[in-house]
């Protein structure tokens, strides 16, 4: 009988194309954040800094920040009085800042500024005689912080469906206040939703969702509908990461969340054009950038890739350091003014990514 050779070889793994996206990954805000941690972990001795909540929403980062010495709680009482304690980077309310001055301790505030600012119109708004309908997720920290600055004023609202159940007074004294990190195209149906509801009622005088939220998004908009495939690296808690995920979903682009390299389907479930898959590659704004650097090493060592960074929107943005940690600096004999805080481009080399990225700028892109 004449034997049949049956080969037992793989077939051979796809290329890939694989475009960064940028802006990606650390907003300035989240960078502050970190750094905060980890500059107060540079100048105080003590052991351990205590930090109320995830400092940002990233296992990664807080990891790596409880290996240096950072202990994170979720209530003030389990920080020892008079220790120091750093607010993360979704904000407090005021009764948790109040609740810290009665256990003594010295607090270190890593809110972002943009979250502050939405904080502040919050806090006028209030005082204007308004009611404020805040547009988010209830159970988000930055949510929870930024009701209890006007809690008899705001009411929460996570959907269009909401707006019904609202207790309004007097619908001109009305003003929608938003979570900075939601995706545009959902706040954007709730607060339709709500001036079709109440017309007279109140914008912020600026958007609240974050620069960096936009920035990103806008990135995902344009460079999804031209790949197989979307790979955003950050956690599940991560609110902007979720929602870069569904945005790749609903511009009709298969899409996954990954916390880091590990999670990286093997083999690829995605077909692309001919024998090249092209994926586009982007993270949260909490998410590091070396996550992002492991997953190109990958890519590029398994599948051959080639890296492409399309540049959608440059950032180039910088935030000073809290008063309360410039002073613990200024008394250790540190220039506050040298540890300022900036984000920029992060450029691709193929020690750290396993390959160069060839750049195309903004204005291809869109062609």
């Amino acid at each position: 009988m004449e034997q049949i050779a049956v080969s037992t070889a793989k077939p051979a793994a796809p290329r890939v194309r694989v475009i960064l996206a940028n802006p990606r990954g650390f907003c300035a805000g989240v960078r502050m954040a970190i750094d905060v941690v980890d500059q107060v972990l540079d100048v105080i001795d003590e052991r351990p800094i205590y930090v109320f909540h995830e400092i940002v929403h990233n296992k990664h980062v807080v990891a790596r920040l409880a290996g240096r010495g950072a202990v994170f709680v979720d209530e003030l009482d389990q920080v020892p009085e008079g220790k120091i304690v750093v607010f993360s980077a979704h904000g407090v309310s005021p009764q948790v800042r109040e609740h810290a001055r009665q256990r003594n301790l010295t607090s270190i505030d890593a809110t972002c500024p943009l979250v502050t600012k939405v904080h502040s119109e919050a806090v006028r708004y209030a005082r204007q005689g308004y009611q404020i309908l805040l547009v988010g997720h209830r159970n988000h920290q930055e949510i929870v912080g930024t009701s209890g600055e006007a809690p008899e004023a705001t009411q929460v609202v996570e959907s269009p469906g909401d707006i019904t159940k609202l207790k309004i007074v007097d619908d001109s004294k009305l003003v929608y206040l938003t979570q900075t990190t939601l995706s545009t195209d959902d706040a954007g149906v709730i607060i339709d939703a709500l001036k079709l509801a109440f017309p007279k009622i109140k914008s912020p005088p600026s958007e609240d969702i974050c620069y960096a939220t936009t920035n990103r998004q806008h990135a995902v908009r344009m460079i999804a509908p031209r790949c197989d495939a979307v790979v955003v690296v950050g956690s599940k808690n991560s609110s902007n990461s979720v929602r870069l995920t569904e945005i790749a979903l609903n511009v009709g682009t298969p899409a996954i969340l990954v916390d880091d390299v590990s999670e990286l389907p093997d083999p690829l479930p995605w077909k692309g054009t001919g024998a090249t898959i092209t994926v586009m590659l982007t993270a949260g704004a909490s998410a590091p950038e070396d996550l992002v650097a492991a997953i190109c090493r990958r890519f590029v060592d398994r599948f051959a890739a080639t890296l492409e960074q399309w540049d959608i929107v440059d950032e180039d943005v910088e935030f000073n350091l809290p008063a309360t940690l410039k002073r613990m600096m200024t008394k250790k004999g540190i220039d506050p003014d040298s540890r300022r805080i900036r984000v920029v481009k992060t450029p691709i080399s193929s020690d750290t990514y396993g390959a160069t990225a060839l750049t195309v700028s903004a204005g291809k892109a869109r062609a």
